[in-house]
C-alpha cells in the first residue's frame, strides 16, 4: 500500500507542477482585464505657455494652466497659480492636449512575459516606444492580452508609467489567410493558434471569447497578403458576424484592407475604421472614397510604415498619399498610427512630413492625435482637449507645430491624468 502511494504521488506531483505552470502562464496575466486606474493626487502648474486647447480654436498666448488630482483645473492668461504647485520648467513652450497612437502592436518578444518583468525594463520600452513620442493613450491592433493585458494592470496600478491601452488581443484573418510576412516572423506552432475562422458562427464565437479576455475592439483583416502581390480578402459574412458581436458589446471595428476587395469587405460588413490606407489603390476612386465618408468611417493612414518596411519608390507611395489626399480633402475622419510595435522603428518625424505632404496642416494633424479618437471612442467628455474637469492628459512642445510640423515628434513632456510619464 505505502509503495502503491508512493507512486501516486510521484505520478501526481508533476501533474500539480504543470497545472500550476500553465495557469500562472495562461490564466494568471489576464486576471482583471479593465483595472480601474489609480489617480494621480496633488497640483502641477505650467507657467507662460501657448496653449491650443483643441484644433479648431485660437491658442491662448501667454497662459497659464494649473492640474489638480488629475485633472484640468483652469487655464488661462494671467490665471493665478498656487505658491505650492511645482511648475514645469518651459516658458514660451506649446501645450496641447495628449497624442493618441491608434495603431500599434505589443508583440515584439520585448514584451513577452509582462506580467513578470521588471518595472525598470518596461518603463523604459514604454518611455521608447511610446511616451516620449507624447502618447498618452494607444491601440493596440493585435497582440497577445496575456501581455497587453499585464501592461494595462500594471501601468493603471500607477506601477508603470505608460498610456491608456485600448486592445483588440486576436486579430482574426480570412480562412487560410495568415499574412506571409508574419509566417516568416512567428514561430510556426503560434501560426495554427491563429485565428481563422470560415464560418460566421466560428467568427462570432472568437469574437465573444476575445471580448470576454479583455478585448477592447475588434481587428479583421478584410484583406491579407498571403504572398508577395497577392491578397485573400474575407468573406463579408464572416466579417459582419465578428462586426456584429462587437457592436452588441459597444466597440469599434478595425480592418486591415490592402485593396479594393478589402475595402469593400470593411465597408460592407460594418467596420468603423480602416487600420491603414490601402497600399494597393486600384479601383479605389472618389465615389467610393464618398461613400465611407457617408458612412463615417475613419481611416489610419500609417504612411511611414509603408515606406519603411515595403518601399520608398513613389510609384508605390504616391497612389496611396492620393487615397489620404482625396478621403481628408472629401471631409474623411482621419487618425494617427503608425504601426509601432509592427514597425520598430519609433519615430514619427517621417509620419507627420507624410500627413503634410498629403496636403493636411498642423492642426489637421492635431485632430487626427487628439480630438478624432477621443470621439471615435466616445470619449470627448473627458478627453481630447483642454478644459476644464476633463483628464490632465497633456503634451509640452518647445516649438510650434504651425511653424514646424516635425515639432509634434519631439515632445519636452508627456503627461498623463496629471502624472509626467515622460521628460527629454
Amino acid at each position: 500500500m505505502a509503495r502503491h502511494s508512493t507512486r501516486l504521488l510521484l505520478w501526481l506531483a508533476p501533474a500539480v507542477l504543470l497545472a500550476a505552470a500553465a495557469y500562472f502562464l495562461v490564466f494568471w496575466p489576464l486576471r482583471d482585464p479593465h483595472p480601474a486606474s489609480v489617480p494621480d493626487r496633488g497640483l502641477l502648474a505650467f507657467r507662460d505657455v501657448k496653449i491650443y486647447s483643441s484644433p479648431g480654436g485660437p491658442p491662448l498666448e501667454h497662459a497659464n494652466l494649473l492640474v489638480r488630482d488629475g485633472l484640468i483645473a483652469g487655464f488661462g492668461p494671467g490665471l493665478p497659480l498656487p505658491s505650492e504647485a511645482p511648475v514645469l520648467p518651459c516658458s514660451h513652450c506649446v501645450l496641447t492636449a495628449g497624442f493618441w497612437n491608434s495603431h500599434v502592436h505589443f508583440t515584439e518578444p520585448k514584451w513577452r512575459f509582462a506580467a513578470w518583468k521588471s518595472a525598470a525594463v518596461l518603463n523604459a520600452q514604454l518611455s521608447d516606444m511610446l511616451t516620449s513620442r507624447g502618447f498618452t493613450t494607444v491601440t493596440d491592433t493585435g497582440s497577445d492580452l496575456r501581455d497587453t493585458v499585464s501592461l494595462r494592470r500594471r501601468i493603471a496600478s500607477g506601477e508603470l508609467a505608460g498610456p491608456a491601452i485600448f486592445t483588440a488581443g486576436s486579430a482574426l484573418y480570412p480562412p487560410h489567410g495568415v499574412p506571409y510576412y508574419l509566417k516568416q516572423s512567428v514561430p510556426f506552432y503560434l501560426i495554427w493558434l491563429m485565428p481563422q475562422p470560415e464560418s460566421p458562427a466560428a467568427a462570432a464565437r472568437l469574437e465573444e471569447q476575445n471580448i470576454a479576455e479583455g478585448a477592447d475592439l475588434l481587428k479583421l483583416f478584410t484583406g491579407s497578403y498571403i504572398a508577395r502581390g497577392k491578397i485573400l480578402p474575407m468573406p463579408v459574412d464572416i466579417a459582419r458576424a465578428a462586426v456584429n458581436i462587437a457592436h452588441l458589446h459597444r466597440q469599434l471595428a478595425f480592418a486591415h484592407p490592402s485593396n479594393l476587395a478589402g475595402v469593400l469587405a470593411a465597408r460592407d460588413s460594418g467596420v468603423d475604421v480602416l487600420a491603414h490606407a490601402p497600399d494597393t489603390t486600384g479601383g479605389i476612386d472618389d465615389a467610393l472614397l464618398a461613400g465611407l465618408v457617408a458612412r463615417r468611417m475613419s481611416m489610419i493612414p500609417t504612411l511611414k510604415m509603408f515606406s519603411t518596411t515595403v518601399t520608398t519608390n513613389p510609384s508605390y507611395l504616391d497612389p496611396i498619399y492620393a487615397v489620404v489626399r482625396r478621403f481628408h480633402a472629401l471631409g474623411g475622419d482621419l487618425m494617427f498610427g503608425t504601426d509601432a510595435g509592427y514597425m520598430t522603428d519609433y519615430d514619427t518625424t517621417d509620419e507627420f512630413r507624410a500627413l503634410a505632404a498629403c496636403g493636411l496642416n498642423a492642426r489637421d494633424i492635431l485632430g487626427m492625435l487628439t480630438t478624432a479618437p477621443a470621439a471615435r471612442f466616445g470619449l470627448s467628455a473627458r478627453q481630447g482637449t483642454i478644459a476644464a474637469g476633463k483628464s490632465a492628459d497633456l503634451v509640452l512642445l518647445d516649438r510650434d507645430p504651425e511653424s514646424d510640423i516635425t515639432a509634434f515628434a519631439h515632445p519636452l513632456y508627456t503627461i498623463r491624468a496629471g502624472r509626467v510619464l515622460y521628460r527629454r
